[in-house]
């Protein structure tokens, strides 16, 4: 805004201009043509611009901002006179970086009433965007994506699993997502630019698995025309994940014991060892130790691959989960068959929420790709979902659906906390990412009992002496 001038004809700060110049908001003018007539400190800050370059040039020339042009909020302000509040935008400043901001713009007046300019205002949400992202990164670890407190423990210890050469057992149940991790232990490590060679130990009989595994040489067989390398061969430099290891034959369990032993095995038909460097990733959704005291699994290979034992927690222990799981198979199937489907119904999400879910991740994924498919509006919901979970367990309709879907997850995810901390709400504040002030009043809202019950002594009491 322009300066007022004293009795000597010299420049003075108007209380205004004080007031601009203290605000961590920037702030600039324009006139009529479109050039920068004031220029506040935070703008000069945020944008890297100096404010005597500045004033006198084109707004777009000086604000380099994601709406220049058709889309600019201000000059749509002086168009239809209404002011645009909280628009999302980023600028790019002068050493070339792109900053996120708020901006709010307004008409500017003079004393008559008369349209003179536009002021428009902006903050720099950097800060902000990288809280974002570092909360985001406590629930995302490459593919794997979780806010369970029982994830989040395995989330901690996947660098330094991925990070050294050991033998990994993954135990969970069917569709829990252990060849996720697998990978993910893979791409977290040294060996991320080789190969991650998967095998389902389950699906093929003990020969053709013999054979899958290891290779086999010309001529070993009938039809064997050529040398076909092992799935050993193919993983050297990289990472072999042997799913579903509990289902091995006791004679081809001999074999890979071999291999874990000394890195060598040999391939059908051959007349010598060959080598392999391969890091190996076994799984399995059995008690594997039961089946060692029942005879059906070797003690030593149950011992050489359960070096480091990584137990992944079915969906029902981590219902909390559910809601971004979602959010994140309704993206990908977006992507993939160029829809957009927006999201989820409050209660159809309640339904998701109260389900069991025996098969796990997986299931859940087949279901609302099951309701993608089937869905013609904007948002999934009841109908959408398969018969199986509505027959008979629909939830009553609310008005505040995805309300009380909400409530319903912060409840559970602040008891986990609480029981994982032993009540301490002040640990769970911070296994939560947040205030214990926060932490205090959702409590209160949700009406979580937060009471110690204490055990009563069975001691007898000791007699007063006297």
């Amino acid at each position: 805004m322009p300066k007022k001038k004293n009795k000597e004809n010299k420049f003075v700060n108007t209380p205004t201009d004080v007031i601009l110049e203290s605000i961590s908001d920037g702030v600039f003018t324009i006139d009529l043509d479109w050039q920068v007539t004031s220029f506040n400190r935070a703008a000069e800050a945020i944008t890297g611009v100096p404010r005597e370059e500045a004033i006198g040039r084109l707004c777009s020339e000086v604000f380099r901002s994601s709406l220049c042009g058709e889309d600019c909020a201000l000059h749509r302000t002086l168009q239809t006179g209404k002011p645009v509040i909280g628009k999302s935008a980023y600028i790019i400043d002068a050493t070339g970086n792109r900053i996120p901001i708020s901006l709010s713009t307004g008409v500017l007046r003079d004393a008559q009433g008369k349209v003179i300019g536009g002021v428009e205002t902006f903050r720099d949400l950097s800060d902000v965007e990288a809280l974002r992202k570092e909360l985001q990164g406590r629930y995302h670890l490459g593919d794997l994506t979780s806010r369970s407190p029982l994830m989040q423990r395995i989330f901690e210890v996947l660098p330094a699993i991925a990070a050294s050469p050991s033998t990994v057992l993954l135990v969970g149940e069917t569709g829990t997502g252990k060849e996720l991790v697998a990978r993910t232990l893979h791409a977290l490590s040294p060996r991320s630019q080789g190969p991650f060679i998967a095998v389902n130990c389950a699906a093929l009989p003990d020969t053709l698995l013999e054979s899958e595994l290891f290779g086999y040489k010309a001529g070993a067989f009938t039809g064997a025309a050529k040398d076909k390398p092992g799935r050993f061969a193919l993983a050297r430099g990289g990472t072999i994940f042997l799913d579903e290891i509990g289902d091995v034959s006791p004679s081809l369990q001999a074999k890979l014991l071999r291999v874990l032993q000394e890195r060598t095995y040999e391939p059908l038909g051959a007349t010598r060892t060959e080598s392999t460097d391969a890091r190996i990733i076994t799984a399995t959704n059995k008690d594997l130790l039961e089946k060692v005291h029942e005879g059906e699994f070797r003690e030593d290979l149950y011992y050489r691959i359960n070096v480091v034992r990584i137990e992944l927690p079915p969906l029902r222990k981590r219902k909390e989960d559910i809601p971004m799981l979602v959010e994140e198979f309704l993206k990908r199937f977006n992507r993939i068959h160029n829809k957009t489907i927006e999201g989820i119904s409050g209660e159809a999400l309640s339904l998701l929420m109260a389900y069991d879910w025996p098969g796990n991740i997986r299931q859940l994924e087949n279901v609302i790709e099951r309701a993608f498919v089937v869905c013609q509006s904007r948002n999934i919901s009841l109908e959408h979902l398969p018969p199986e979970l509505t027959e008979g367990k629909i939830p009553q309709t609310t008005t505040g659906g995805v309300r009380e879907a909400r409530k319903a997850l912060d409840a559970q995810m602040i008891q986990m906390a609480l029981e994982k901390c032993g009540n301490n709400k002040a640990a769970a504040a911070r296994a939560l990412g947040i205030h214990k002030t926060t932490l205090f009043r959702k409590i209160k809202q949700l009406g979580i009992s937060t009471t110690n019950k204490k055990k009563t002594s069975t001691r007898p009491l000791r007699q007063k002496q006297g």
